[in-house]
């Protein structure tokens, strides 16, 4: 049975959230290059997108984790050229 409260199973406005991306990051990939989510890792449920870690990991090529740690070096204005 798949339990929709696992946070490896989230929608794509709180998977962009999480890898620190724009809103709208996960629906622009899906419509423009769908074959970059691996199988069974993106599903569309009427107009909702719902989006695995494993397919945020792929698609990003980084952890959720790594997204934080690198969004927060970015701001950091001591921190030049990344």
């Amino acid at each position: 049975m798949i339990d929709l409260r696992d946070r490896d199973i989230m929608s794509s406005m709180e998977a962009a959230k999480r890898w620190m991306k724009a809103d709208d990051y996960v629906r622009q990939v899906y419509r423009k290059t769908p074959e970059r989510f691996p199988s069974g890792t993106i599903r569309k449920f009427g107009k909702q997108l719902v989006v695995t870690r494993k397919g945020m990991e792929v698609v990003t090529g980084e952890t959720e984790i790594e997204a934080k740690q690198f969004a927060s070096i970015r701001q950091d204005p001591n921190i030049r050229d990344l």
